[in-house]
Parts: C-alpha cells; structure tokens; sequence
C-alpha cells in the first residue's frame, strides 16, 4: 500500500477531510518585494484585521499576500516559509529562509503589466514582506526577487487571543495567535445563558454575531482548515468589556 494511498484512506477515517497546505513539503514559485513602511511592519490596519502587527504578535514576519494567496482572507493568520532562488547577485548566499505570517492583502494594479510592476495582478504568487524580513533572504537594493514558499505550521508564543468588539446586539470578535496552520475557518461561541453559537465572518479574521452577550462569561471554540478544534472555556469573566482582549486555549 502506498503512502499516498495511505494518507488518503486516514483522511477518509477521520472525517475531517485533509488540508496539505497547512503543511506542504512541496516548494512553489512565487515572487517578493518588500514595503517601504517603518518599524519592519507591513502596515498598521491591515486586509486581515490585525491592527497594530507588533501588538499582535506578527511584527516583522508579517506579509501581504497577492489574491492567488490571499484567497479572499480566509488565509490570513496561516504561515509560509519563504526563501530566495535563481538570483546570483540579489539572493543570499545558501538561500536562507523566512516565516511570514499571513496578515494583509496585496491588492493588483492592472495598469501595469504583471512582470513590471504588477508584482500582485492574478494569477501571480507574491509576497509584500516588511523591508527587516526581506533582509534576511536577499539584499535590500533588489527590487523584486524569485523566491519559493511553502505552507507550515505557525509556532506561537502563548494562547490564542480573543479581543471582543461591538454594540449591545452585535458581538464580534478579533482571533489572533493562532498556532498550527494558523487557518481559522470557524468560530463559535457560548455565554453562560446561550449553547454553542456559530459565527460568520466578517472579515479577515473578524467573527460576528447579532445577539446580546454582556453579563455572560464567554467561551469560545476555534476550528482551523485541517479541522482541528480546541475549545476554550470561560475566558472572558461576566464583567468583560468591549476592546479587551483574553486568552485561550493553544492548538
């Protein structure tokens, strides 16, 4: 039997179905240029959601993803290791690579052509990648560099965050930190008077919800693309507020 045989038939047990680009072996081509922001963040408001990147815990490592990548933002939060190829004299010696963090979008500009200037129109595969970043894997005077990429698991530093936002009827919350493929395609959540609440997606890596939650301690259950969950009981105490953040259980 073989291994990809294998694979498939464990997949098919589990009932979650297999996502390989939570972790791809396979290298792919793509391009990089890097942004001319300060303090190595791509920028502060970003297409994910984020806001401040070094508050977030993604600083430098951040990048914008061109739509061949970015697929609309489900794959904001998702991690890619990136290095420089095929470049003599703007690639650095032994091609040393990069993880970046999925954090914002790379928007096209069709008035130029996609090999000058047009680094993010489709179907192309690019990453922006804050000016520190870029460093790393090819010299700062290159404009745009060929790199390869690949998806792996985001390792994090401490729990998922949850920062709540919204109104008396409208409850949405901000999911940061999230470890293993980073991914999140479903959120739900639970108050001491409710059951289990599925959230849609607002955008980027923004959840909401019509309802009324104040007064209720929070629960919230994350599920990523490969269809792991990790629940997380009571993070937020009955008293919480609108822009405070919490913190959860980690993959």
């Amino acid at each position: 039997m073989g291994a990809a045989f294998q694979a498939t038939v464990i997949c098919l047990i589990l009932l979650h179905g297999c996502n390989a680009a939570a972790q791809d072996d396979e290298w792919k081509s793509a391009t990089a240029t890097y942004s001319k922001e300060t303090e190595g963040s791509i920028i502060i408001e970003g297409a994910c959601g984020y806001g401040d990147l070094h508050r977030s815990s993604y600083g430098k490592y951040s990048a914008g993803l061109s739509s061949m990548l970015f697929n609309r933002g489900s794959t904001c939060g998702s991690c890619f290791e990136v290095r420089c190829v095929d470049h003599i004299l703007w690639c650095l010696q032994g091609s040393p690579s990069v993880t970046l963090t999925a954090t914002d979008f790379c928007p096209p500009n069709y008035g130029l052509p996609a090999d000058y200037g047009g680094w993010c129109n489709f179907p192309r595969a690019h990453f922006e990648m804050s000016k520190a970043a870029f460093a790393e894997i090819a010299e700062k005077r290159a404009d745009i560099v060929p790199v390869q990429y690949r998806r792996v698991k985001c390792e994090r530093s401490g729990a998922i965050r949850f920062t709540v936002y919204g109104t008396s009827f409208y409850y949405q919350v901000l999911i940061t930190n999230v470890g293993s493929d980073g991914e999140v395609v479903g959120v739900k959540v639970k108050g001491s008077k409710t059951g289990w609440i599925p959230m849609g997606r607002n955008w980027g890596q923004n959840w909401q919800c019509n309802l009324n939650l104040s007064g209720q301690p929070l629960s919230f259950e994350v599920t990523t693309s490969t269809g792991r969950t990790v629940t997380s009981y009571n993070v937020a105490p009955p008293t919480w507020r609108f822009g405070q953040t919490f913190q959860g259980k980690q993959f």
